[in-house]
């Protein structure tokens, strides 16, 4: 399990990457994308909508930060496992709900495949799933919060 503990911040740093690219490719396609004479980017909903992309984005980031310099600074075990499944879980998260939010922006595009948006989508489902589930990872985090449950 050790392996996985030190892996799941970089599928986590994965996320991050993968959000941070989702909202760059939305704010590009906004800002060119004009909608009865006005760019859509000036439409106070599709603004708000980056905002929380990109917040979501950073917050991910500082969590996913925070679990590399924990296995840097030599944290392993049960002291490690929950700050590691924090920022998969968290980040692998995040990932998807901007690239839900992405899709959403580019309107029918999104799920072309003409448009690189899709998969961003796509990719954003798997990294939910590898290095143990979203759900596995808030066993984990339940657990050393609760301890294990008895079986």
């Amino acid at each position: 399990m050790e392996a996985f503990n030190k892996s799941r911040p970089l599928i986590g740093a994965r996320g991050v990457g993968l959000a941070q690219g989702a909202v760059d490719l939305a704010i590009e396609f906004v800002q060119g994308r004009v909608t009865w004479g006005r760019a859509v980017s000036e439409y106070q909903g599709i603004r708000w909508m980056l905002a929380d992309m990109a917040t979501q984005t950073e917050a991910a980031r500082q969590l996913v930060y925070s679990a590399a310099a924990a296995v840097d600074a030599g944290l392993t075990g049960t002291a490690l496992a929950p700050v590691a499944a924090m920022a998969k879980c968290f980040a692998t998260d995040t990932a998807m709900r901007v690239a839900t939010d992405a899709v959403q922006l580019f309107g029918a595009a999104g799920i072309s495949a003409d448009v690189p948006i899709n998969r961003y989508f796509r990719d954003a489902k798997v990294l939910q799933i590898i290095e143990g589930t979203n759900q596995i990872q808030r066993n984990i985090i339940g657990d050393s919060l609760l301890g294990k449950v008895r079986r």
